[in-house]
């Protein structure tokens, strides 16, 4: 029979080839899942443009970047109505919708074209990437400049403002990079060529955009501009989820996080989506401009449900909506009115009210005369002298009164005593 510490050496030693048997399947089976992906990194080559690059060779592209061009050549001056009641069918609307989807493929293609020509550029010009931010204008400037080492032979003021100009030009003198090779440069000129060619074609896009808002939404083109109106119904997806959200979240469409870095967040104003960008808001004192942005953006969804059925295509609607909140925002900044200086009172001029109700009868009652007080004045004055009473009139006056009345008051009067 089995000892206790020779039965528990057994079951460690199946425990142990159980785990031995099962390890190598398990990493059998995650070999097997990676190695697509890793076939696929390994497959890519960064040194050709077209592999990282694909959306200018996309047929889709071509086709709606085809009918854009189209459109734009075939415009003309009458102004164009919709074909459908439904804003659906619309054959412009689904252009219009298509090319939104567009533009923001085309600016994550562009920010991929920009990092393979900075990662080019960088052994001939490593510190232009800090010196010029943006995508577009980064490829500019390389194409400008090229293979020169000698940057005041190059003219720059066309493309970046005069500051910029002379911290690049004076940078570039001290710089570590050396001339890019042939083969090197024309994949660089090739990336500066796709960068712009791609921004002439989101160009064209907002251009074809703007030009039909007015057709598809003419109201909320006519209270903010056709410009943020196609940002706020590309970002939105559509004029009908448009017209679906809420004033609140209107407000925010396109509205970035700010990467400070490291500086102070105090004059950071959050919330500044595209609405900030129309003319009502850009006149608008900076202390209203959050109080201005809450209005428009509660105009803009009431637009784009009545642009989204059709109710007014003139853009009459648009138009009103406008001068009211023109108005508004000119009725915030009047100042208040100035207070009247009212002079006081002349001291005793007019006898104040007296207090009425209950309180002031009763007391009234407590010291009034009463009606037996009056009657015996009254006859007491009346009583002859010769009855042994008040004479019945004064010197200089006599009282003209029957002998009947004066019986009939001395009577009383004894009557009460």
């Amino acid at each position: 029979m089995a000892t206790l510490a020779e039965s528990f050496l057994a079951d460690l030693e199946e425990l142990s080839d159980v785990e031995g048997d099962a390890r190598p399947a398990e990493e059998g089976t995650i070999d097997e899942d990676e190695l697509d992906k890793l076939d696929d990194l390994e497959n890519l080559n960064y040194d050709d443009l077209h592999a990282v690059a694909k959306l200018a060779s996309d047929p889709h592209y071509n086709d709606v970047m085809q009918r854009v061009r189209a459109a734009l050549d075939s415009q003309s001056g009458a102004p164009e109505q919709r074909t459908s009641a439904l804003l659906e069918d619309d054959p412009t609307y689904k252009l219009l919708v298509e090319c939104n989807k567009l533009a923001v493929d085309i600016d994550n293609e562009i920010v991929v074209v920009h990092n393979f020509i900075r990662d080019k550029y960088r052994l001939k010009f490593p510190e232009l990437e800090s010196l010029v931010h943006h995508p577009v204008d980064y490829a500019n400037v390389v194409k400008r400049i090229g293979n020169e080492m000698d940057l005041t032979q190059v003219e720059l003021e066309d493309l970046l403002p005069a500051a910029s100009v002379m911290v690049v030009t004076v940078t570039a003198t001290t710089t570590s990079g050396k001339p890019l090779s042939d083969e090197l440069l024309v994949k660089v000129m090739h990336g500066c060529n796709m960068a712009l060619q791609l921004d002439d074609d989101k160009q064209q896009i907002i251009k074809f955009v703007e030009s039909r808002m007015h057709m598809i939404a003419p109201n909320l083109s006519a209270a903010i501009g056709s410009e943020v109106a196609a940002r706020l119904m590309g970002v939105a997806g559509g004029l009908l989820a448009l017209s679906k959200m809420p004033a609140c979240n209107v407000q925010v469409l396109g509205a970035k996080r700010k990467t400070l870095a490291g500086y102070s967040a105090a004059t950071v104003q959050p919330h500044q989506g595209f609405i900030y960008g129309c003319q009502l808001i850009q006149q608008t004192p900076p202390a209203l401009r959050s109080k201005a942005a809450r209005l428009v953006g509660a105009k803009c969804t009431l637009l784009a449900r009545i642009d989204s059925y059709g109710q007014d295509p003139a853009g009459e609607t648009g138009n009103r909506f406008k001068s009211e909140m023109g108005a508004k925002i000119e009725k915030w900044q009047e100042p208040p009115p100035a207070k009247t200086v009212k002079p006081l009172p002349a001291p005793d001029a007019e006898q104040k009210k007296r207090r009425g109700g209950r309180r002031l009868r009763k007391m009234k009652e407590r010291y009034g005369l009463t009606d037996v007080s009056y009657d015996i004045s009254r006859s007491l004055y009346l009583v002859d002298e010769a009855a042994g009473g008040m004479s019945a009139g004064t010197e200089g006056t006599k009282l003209h009164t029957s002998t009947d009345d004066i019986n009939l008051c001395v009577r009383f009067a004894w009557s009460l005593a």
